[in-house]
């Protein structure tokens, strides 16, 4: 019988204390003890249930609320290691379960040793910061978690208020952090004890490098480190022998673009001037499902929005250029199931886990195959099934068969009857010239917004790069 461990109370002067419990010691034995040459975690059988990885039995129940009834794959393999103080690397692909792999060693060490400014995560986008801190949320609901996320395009008021109470857990975009570490007093997280980066590789995309390097030099040195990601580049590879010590690598894929078993990739190849025709016969055919329709331009996610809205279709947009609010609101309704259909730019792709998302429609195919695996990786998630349809024209032939390249296999051609898809031609082009004439109007606004002196640059206008808009949405 493993000796128990009496957890301590948080000092009177931080308020709402995590409950009072006894605690069984995790069980490091779930997984052979790694030597300091160890690269890969000794194979084990399968656990069936979270208390066979060590998770103590409050965590176990909030698991058990949220219906995460086995662990996944990524889970299985980190959990046990992060329980035994180790740092890690790890790989998988999206849609994986690595926020709860993160996320339960984190709480169960917090249990045990309470103290505000514990752990801080890293994202790369600010939709992702605030999922990521609703998830630690809802692992933590038995045991009262504050969390506080800290992201670009808020006010920052609010938000040093929130680090001012003290929270056990920040979620922070890299460069809204470094603002408040530089300019919030009494601030600080020199008593951080864990360290999650998260979506590492696109944090690189973005050039938070520079930024993470100014981050870790006022972190402690002694911490716990996990950095998860979905491939290992060079970049990552230098960030990983910066920030993480004699780490164990943890890796589920097979190939830096798997994507997972019960996901059905098709593909339609069609003329250019037939792609919102076919677009509709997709949606037709799909009524009543959700689904995430993906474009590559701001422009376009607006231009799509308003053609889906003139044939009656439920739509929300969701790019980078809508305030934060609105962006929240975007993935809340759609979330909720107000709205069927999110047409959204890649802001969309990474990390995101949005429940029950029948179909992911690449309206335009990504600019690499990366993106692809991310964007697709938003259905069939958490073990159910999904479909990804590509609309493929003559000027993405040379995209798509690089696509094709990575993920290793041809995918199969999506069934889709000429005759039947032409049926919603008339009625699709009369959206078309509703779409258009909002678009003016919209253009027009804006113009005379910029006119008065106020407002943002127009679409396609530039925007000053800065640490509080390298959180945004890329293109």
């Amino acid at each position: 019988m493993a000796p128990t461990l009496k957890k301590r109370k948080l000092s009177p002067e931080h308020e709402k204390p995590l409950k009072e419990k006894t605690l069984p010691k995790p069980a490091n034995d779930a997984i052979a003890p790694a030597s300091e040459d160890d690269d890969e975690p000794t194979d084990t059988a399968t656990p069936k249930t979270f208390a066979d990885l060590g998770v103590t039995e409050s965590l176990c129940d909030a698991c058990a609320n949220l219906d995460f009834k086995t662990p996944t794959a990524i889970q299985a393999e980190s959990i046990p290691i992060a329980l035994s103080g180790r740092d890690i690397i790890g790989l998988a692909e999206t849609g994986s379960g690595k926020t709860a792999a993160f996320a339960l060693p984190i709480l169960q060490e917090l249990l045990d040793k309470p103290q505000p400014m514990f752990g801080l995560v890293l994202a790369p986008t600010r939709e992702l910061a605030y999922q990521i801190s609703q998830q630690f949320e809802a692992l933590g609901s038995l045991i009262n978690v504050r969390c506080a996320v800290i992201v670009g395009g808020m006010d920052m008021v609010p938000q040093s208020i929130a680090l001012a109470k003290k929270p056990h857990i920040v979620v922070a975009t890299p460069g809204r952090l470094l603002d408040h570490l530089e300019n919030t007093k009494g601030f600080s997280l020199a008593k951080l004890r864990y360290l999650v980066m998260d979506e590492a590789d696109r944090l690189l995309d973005l050039d938070f490098g520079p930024i993470l390097d100014k981050i870790l030099q006022v972190l402690p040195k002694e911490r716990h480190t996990m950095l998860f990601s979905a491939t290992m580049s060079t970049k990552l590879d230098s960030l990983t022998r910066a920030a993480l010590h004699n780490p164990v690598r943890v890796s589920i894929s097979t190939s830096s673009y798997q994507t997972v078993k019960n996901l059905k990739q098709k593909y339609v190849f069609i003329p250019h001037k037939f792609k919102d025709v076919y677009l509709i016969h997709f949606l037709h055919t799909f009524t009543g499902q959700t689904c995430i329709l993906f474009t590559r331009t701001i422009k376009e996610t607006q231009r799509l929005t308003f053609l889906l809205h003139a044939l009656g279709i439920s739509s929300i947009p969701l790019h980078g250029q809508l305030d934060q609010s609105a962006r929240l609101g975007a993935l809340n309704k759609f979330r909720a199931g107000s709205r069927d259909i999110l047409v959204a730019t890649d802001v969309a792709a990474r990390g995101l886990d949005i429940p029950s998302v029948d179909l992911v429609l690449n309206y335009d195919l990504p600019p690499d195959s990366k993106t692809y695996v991310h964007r697709v990786g938003r259905t069939a998630r958490a073990g159910k099934s999904g479909v990804a349809i590509s609309i493929v024209t003559q000027y993405d032939v040379e995209i798509y068969l690089r696509i094709e390249k990575a993920l290793g296999k041809k995918l199969d051609e999506y069934p889709a009857d000429r005759d039947e898809v032409m049926i919603f031609s008339e009625r699709v082009g009369e959206a078309q010239r509703v779409a258009i004439n909002e678009i003016k109007a919209q253009d027009a606004k804006q113009k005379e917004r910029g006119g008065r002196g106020g407002g943002k640059s127009g679409i396609g206008g530039g925007r000053k790069r800065t640490r509080d808009g390298m959180d945004a949405e890329e293109g």
